[in-house]
């Protein structure tokens, strides 16, 4: 005779249920933060959240305890923590991307004599990874960084979005086009010209769209699965970087994003 199985604890299940919702909860908080709001009152996170104040009190009170957020001077005020950079530094340097990037980031910036950046995209924006300035004039140096870009003014954000499934193009879109120069591209139809572009040559241009004066090239980057899911670029004052030597750095850009895919384990 086969001994039945005790069933579930309702009360585990229950409690497991309502965990899982306090973590989407906490999260919800913590991405409330960005760098448009760096600092935040509970009221702003209510209004953002839809959650309750006491709710929020009693979230921002446990983040604070476990250095997720930090409270200003005046005790009112919420930022994000320095542990989840701490984390997120961590989380960077395990990538293999930013292990196996790196002598590609270094030879396209020797080969380029331009500063290269190393992004990758995190559903709306691009985070850098890497930087290397080798320009004119400027010492040769590897930096770790979390800015944030966003996809539609840049090189590397127009390069990584172009090969977005359209759910996640109209996502970005939804966001705003900010106009941050004269030529960034605010107009959603031009901007979805302007990626199957992309598509079909391989390589995308920031032509002083995110800053005025500094001209961009930029190529997809796949993971073993073949997603793109990170961008390479090289840029430049518009001086130097002329439209005349797109074609050229465009080769050597798509060549070393190519190099850094293989090693992630893409095969074409």
């Amino acid at each position: 005779m086969l001994n039945r199985l005790p069933d579930a604890d309702p009360s585990t299940a229950e409690t497991g249920r309502q965990n899982v919702k306090s973590l989407f909860k906490m999260l919800d908080v913590l991405e409330c933060f960005s760098a448009v709001d760096r600092e935040l009152s509970v009221v702003q996170i209510a209004q953002q959240t839809g959650l309750p104040r006491t709710t929020v009190h009693r979230i921002v009170d446990s983040l604070r305890g476990v250095g997720f957020l930090d409270q200003d001077a005046s005790r009112e005020r919420y930022r994000l923590g320095l542990k989840l950079f701490e984390l997120g530094s961590t989380a960077l340097t395990n990538l293999p991307l930013y292990r196996e990037a790196q002598p590609y980031v270094d030879t396209l910036s020797e080969l380029s004599g331009e500063t290269v950046h190393l992004c990758v995209f995190d559903g709306t924006r691009m985070v850098f990874v890497k930087r290397s300035d080798h320009g004119a004039g400027r010492p040769h140096n590897i930096v770790t960084t979390m800015e944030a870009t966003p996809c539609h003014s840049t090189g590397v954000g127009k390069a990584a979005l172009a090969f977005q499934g359209e759910a996640v193009i109209e996502r970005v879109m939804k966001l705003g086009l900010r106009s941050f120069t004269a030529a960034t591209i605010v107009e959603p139809e031009k901007l979805r010209e302007e990626l199957g572009a992309i598509r079909s040559r391989g390589y995308a241009v920031d032509d002083g769209e995110h800053e005025a004066g500094i001209r961009c090239v930029a190529a997809p980057i796949r993971n073993g699965t073949g997603r793109v899911f990170a961008a390479i670029s090289v840029s430049g004052a518009q001086r130097r970087v002329t439209t005349g030597r797109i074609p050229e750095l465009s080769r050597l850009v798509i060549s070393h994003a190519k190099l850094v895919s293989g090693r992630l384990g893409y095969r074409p």
